[in-house]
C-alpha cells in the first residue's frame, strides 16, 4: 500500500466533518420487488442471462441463500456474463450489480444517481462476510438498488482501478483494505470511501449518503473534485530528475532495519506480511551483515511459524499475530513466487539446506495443486473450508494419531506442538516451537536424517488432509503473477540444480505465448474458464518479459530472450509517458477514471515501474542495445524525488536500479554487449572455482596471455580479499589472423572454463555455534576482466565480479 504524504491529511481534514452528516439517523419505508428495489430487465438482458445460467451446466452450484424449489438461484445480475471467479461469486446477490465499465455510468448519468463501487478478489475473506451479511440481504440490496449504480470490480483484473480508489480510500479515512467501498459521482470521482463496513452501519450509511446526494449535492460534488485532484496529484508520481546511487539504497536497508524484529523477525507489529521486496533488497545487499541478518532471521520465524504450512508446503497472505503463528489462511500464488525466491536466494548465500528444503516445499505445492494441466499458475486459494476459517489446515492430537503409526504420531505431536487445549479455536495450527536444527542436535540427528524422516511423516498427513473439503481455488490465470512463478521455477532450477522446474517454467511460459497473447508482443491479463479477457496491464508486460529473460539465463535459448524483447517493445509503446517518463499501469480507456495512476512503489507486488527498471537493465545487459538502457534511467529519474523521501517504499526499483548502475549480482553475468556470458560455480564439496566463459560467434576475447604486450589479457583475480585463487588454469588459445588485424592473435573463441581453487586466509576466524545467523557466510569476491572483440572492432576492457559464498 502506497504510504501518502501527511499534508495530504491536512488538505483532506475538512472532507471529515462530512462523515459526521453521513452517519445520521433516517427512516425509509420500502417495498419488495424482484430484483428488489430495480425497474426489471429488458427481455433482451433476460434472456442472455438465462442463457449464461443455462451455460453453467448441471453441476453448477449458485452462490446465495436465495434459492427457488427447484435449486436454481432467484435472482441473477449482470455479473453472470462475466469471466471473474470474484465477479461471478456475487452474480445471484440481490444486488443489480454492473461490471466496471461504460454502461455503468452512462447509467449514473441518465439517473442522476451516485456510484457504489465495491472492490476484492475472489479468496478474501471479509469480502465474503460483506457479501453473506450485506449484499445478499434483500432489504440492503433494495436500499442500494433504488438509490445508487452499484458497480463490483475484481482487483486482481483490473489493478489501476483499485490503485486510484484505494488511494482516495487511504488520503480520507488513514488506511486501506479489501473489500473496498466507496462512493463515486457519475463521473467517477470519489467523495467518501472506506472499507468492510457490519450490516447495520452499511444500511445506515446508505440511507445518509443517499439523502445527503438529494440535499447538499453541491457539497459532495465538490468534495468529490478535490479527492480527485489529490489522487492525481499522489497517483502521478513523477518528480524530479536526479541520481539514484548507494545512498538511496542505504537509506531503505536503514530503515527496513529500524523496522526488524530482532526476536521474532519480520517487520513492524500484528498483522505481519512478508515483505518479499524489502527481503529481497537486503539478501542483495551481501556485505551488510546486520542486513542479512535480518533477513535470514526473518526467514527462519516465516518458516517455523503457522504462516507456512508445515504439511503442504507454500504460504499463507500474513500472520495475525506477531510470532508468524495464526495466519490469514489465504494462499495467494504472488507470495509463493516472490517468498520462495527469497528462500533460493537464502540457499545460494549459506549453503543451508533448511532454505532448499523450504523453497522446494513451496514450489511443490504450487506445482501439484496450483498449476493447470496446461501448465498456467492459478492464482490463489480461500482462507475458508465448510464456512469456516482455516479448518482445511488445522489438526487435533486424535486426527494425527489416525494418520500415523504410534512413533511417527508421537514424533509428529512433539515437533509441532500439538496439544488438546490447540492454539486456533481448540485445535492446532502446526508450526516448529524450536528450529528442525536445534530439534535435530537434541535427538542426536542430522538435519538431513531429520528432513527425511519428516517428508514420510508430511506425506502421509498431507494425503489425510487431502479428503477434506478444501478451500475455494481462484482458477484465474493472471499473465503477471504467472510471470513471478516462472522466473522463480527458473532460478529453482538453476539453484537447486532441478530441470523440472526449468520444464514447468517453460510450460508456463508456452501457455502465456499461446492463450495469452493475441499479437505482436500483445498481451491479454486474464484466463480462465477457457477464455481470455482484459487487455494486458503493464506489470503484466513487465512480469513476463522478466521470466522471459530468466528463462534464457538458464536455458540458453535465444528464443526466450527475442520474445523478451518483443514484450518490452509493445510495453515501452502502449505504456511510456512520453511527457514526464515511467509507466503507466494501464492504457488509457474510455471508461471514466480520474487518474491514470503510474504506481512506483512496492504493495502486496513489486511495481510494474519497478520490474519494468530490471527488464530494461536486463535487456540492456544482455542485447548491448543502448534505448533499454536510456528507458531504464528515464524510469528511474521520473521517480528519483519520491524514492528520495521515502526509499523503502520502492525496495525492489532501488534493487532494479543497483544492477542498471552497478551490474547485477549473482553467479550469471553478461558483458560485451551480450557477446560474453560468464558463469561462476564453486563444488559443493571443495575449493575449486569454475567460470565458464560462452562466447557468441563471430566474438573472440583475448588470451589470459596475449602475443602482443598492448592487449587486455584475460584475467581471473579476486576483489579486495585476504583469500587467494592459486593453480588457476587457463584454457589453450586459438592462434589466429583477423581482417584488422595483421598480426597473429592468442584468443579464446566459443565456450572455455577457467578454473582456479579458493585458500582461505590462515587467520579466518572459525564460526561455532548459533551466535550469529551469518556464520555459514564467507563471501569472496571473484573478478574476471577481459576485452572483447569482433573482426571490425573492440569493446573496451571490462570486469564481471562474482560474489561466491566459500
Amino acid at each position: 500500500m502506497q504510504r501518502i504524504p501527511i499534508h495530504f491529511y491536512r488538505t483532506t481534514h475538512f472532507f471529515i466533518s462530512l462523515i459526521g452528516v453521513l452517519l445520521l439517523t433516517i427512516s425509509t419505508a420500502q417495498s419488495d420487488e424482484n430484483l428488489p428495489g430495480t425497474t426489471p430487465y429488458s427481455k433482451a438482458l433476460r434472456d442472455s442471462l438465462k442463457a449464461a445460467l443455462i451455460a453453467k451446466g448441471t453441476n453448477y452450484q449458485p452462490r446465495t441463500e436465495h434459492l427457488l424449489a427447484s435449486g436454481q438461484p432467484k435472482f441473477t445480475n449482470r455479473l453472470i456474463l462475466e469471466n471473474s471467479p470474484y465477479l461471478l461469486q456475487h452474480a445471484h446477490n440481490p444486488v443489480n450489480w454492473f461490471a466496471w465499465g461504460n454502461e455503468a455510468f452512462e447509467k449514473a448519468r441518465q439517473e442522476n444517481k451516485p456510484i457504489f463501487l465495491s472492490i476484492g478478489y475472489s479468496t478474501c475473506h471479509w469480502c465474503h462476510v460483506m457479501e453473506q451479511e450485506s449484499f445478499d440481504n434483500t432489504d440492503i440490496a433494495r436500499l442500494m438498488n433504488e438509490h445508487f449504480i452499484c458497480i463490483k470490480v475484481d482487483r486482481e483484473q483490473r489493478p489501476e482501478v483499485d490503485e486510484v480508489y484505494m488511494t482516495a480510500v487511504v488520503m480520507t479515512r488513514g488506511q486501506g483494505g479489501w473489500p473496498m467501498s466507496s462512493f463515486l459521482t457519475a463521473d467517477g470521482k470519489p467523495f467518501f470511501g472506506g472499507t468492510y463496513f457490519p450490516p447495520d452501519t452499511f444500511t445506515q450509511l446508505l440511507k445518509n449518503v443517499a439523502q445527503v446526494w438529494e440535499e447538499n449535492r453541491p457539497k459532495l460534488i465538490a468534495q468529490a473534485n478535490q479527492i480527485a485532484e489529490l489522487v492525481n496529484q499522489v497517483t502521478a508520481a513523477s518528480g524530479e530528475a536526479r541520481q539514484l546511487g548507494k545512498t538511496a539504497i542505504q537509506e531503505a536497508v536503514s530503515n527496513i532495519l529500524a523496522m526488524h524484529d530482532s526476536l521474532l523477525g519480520g517487520f513492524g507489529n500484528a498483522p505481519k506480511f512478508p515483505q518479499e521486496a524489502w527481503l529481497l533488497l537486503l539478501l542483495k545487499a551481501v556485505h551488510h551483515d546486520e542486513a542479512l541478518a535480518a533477513a535470514l532471521n526473518s526467514l527462519n520465524k516465516m518458516a517455523e511459524g503457522g504462516l507456512y504450512d508445515q504439511i503442504g508446503g507454500g504460504f499463507h497472505r500474513y500472520s495475525t499475530d506477531a510470532h508468524w503463528l495464526t495466519p490469514h489462511f489465504e494462499k495467494m500464488l504472488y507470495n509463493q513466487a516472490h517468498i520462495a525466491r527469497a528462500y533460493l536466494m537464502a540457499y545460494q548465500l549459506t549453503g543451508d539446506i533448511l532454505y532448499a528444503t523450504v523453497a522446494r516445499q513451496t514450489l511443490d505445492y504450487v506445482l501439484r495443486e496450483m498449476t493447470a494441466l496446461q501448465g498456467g499458475f492459478y492464482s490463489a486459494t480461500d482462507a475458508d473450508s465448510e464456512g469456516e476459517e482455516g479448518l482445511f489446515f488445522v489438526w487435533t492430537p486424535a486426527q494425527i494419531r489416525a494418520a500415523l503409526n504410534e512413533t511417527e504420531a508421537e514424533f509428529a505431536l512433539n515437533l509441532y506442538g500439538v496439544t488438546a487445549q490447540g492454539n486456533f479455536e481448540g485445535k492446532n495450527i502446526l508450526h516448529l516451537p524450536i528450529s528442525l536444527e536445534k530439534y535435530a542436535n537434541e535427538k542426536a540427528l542430522s538435519l538431513p536424517q531429520l528432513i527425511e524422516k519428516l517428508d514420510i511423516i508430511r506425506e502421509k498427513l498431507r494425503r489425510v488432509r487431502e479428503k477434506r473439503e478444501p478451500p475455494l481455488r481462484d482458477d484465474k490465470i493472471i499473465t503477471a503473477w504467472n510471470g513471478m512463478m516462472i522466473t522463480t521455477l527458473a532460478l529453482a532450477a538453476d539453484i537447486l540444480e532441478e530441470r523440472r522446474y526449468l520444464e514447468a517454467a517453460q510450460r508456463a511460459a508456452t501457455f502465456i505465448g499461446s492463450k495469452l497473447t493475441k499479437g505482436q508482443g500483445e498481451l491479454w491479463r486474464v484466463y480462465v474458464h477457457k477464455k481470455v479477457s482484459i487487455s494486458a496491464h503493464q506489470e503484466d508486460y513487465a512480469y513476463f518479459a522478466e521470466a522471459l529473460l530468466t528463462l534464457y539465463d538458464v536455458s540458453n535459448d535465444k528464443g526466450w530472450l527475442n520474445k523478451a524483447q518483443e514484450i518490452a517493445d509493445a510495453m515501452l509503446h502502449h505504456f511510456w509517458d512520453k511527457t514526464q517518463g515511467g509507466f503507466f499501469m494501464s492504457r488509457e480507456s474510455d471508461t471514466p477514471l480520474i487518474a491514470r495512476p503510474k504506481s512506483p512503489n512496492d504493495g502486496a507486488i513489486p511495481s510494474g515501474n519497478s520490474v519494468a527498471v530490471r527488464v530494461l537493465a536486463m535487456l540492456a545487459a544482455r542485447t548491448g542495445i543502448e534505448r533499454y538502457r536510456d528507458k531504464a534511467n528515464a524510469t528511474l529519474n521520473a521517480f528519483s524525488s519520491v524514492i528520495t523521501k521515502q526509499p523503502s517504499n520502492y525496495a525492489y526499483m532501488l534493487l532494479a536500479a543497483d544492477e542498471l548502475l552497478h551490474g547485477e549480482m549473482g553467479l550469471q553475468q553478461y558483458g560485451a554487449r551480450g557477446a560474453v556470458k560468464a558463469t561462476a560455480k564453486r563444488t559443493h564439496h571443495g575449493q575449486t572455482v569454475t567460470i565458464e566463459v560462452e562466447i557468441q560467434d563471430g566474438w573472440h576475447i583475448n588470451a589470459h596471455k596475449p602475443l602482443q604486450k598492448n592487449l587486455i589479457p584475460t584475467v581471473v583475480s579476486l576483489d579486495k580479499t585476504q583469500w587467494r585463487f592459486e593453480q588457476v588454469s587457463y584454457p589453450k588459445p586459438e592462434q589466429l589472423r583477423l581482417s584488422f588485424q595483421q598480426a597473429t592473435l592468442a584468443l579464446y573463441q566459443g565456450t572455455i572454463h577457467l578454473r582456479g581453487q579458493l585458500i582461505p586466509p590462515p587467520n579466518l576466524p572459525q564460526k561455532k555455534g548459533e551466535s550469529s545467523l551469518t556464520d555459514k557466510i564467507n563471501l569472496v569476491p571473484i573478478r574476471l576482466t577481459f576485452q572483447a572483440c569482433n573482426d571490425k572492432m573492440c569493446l573496451p576492457p571490462e570486469e564481471l565480479v562474482f560474489t561466491i559464498n566459500h
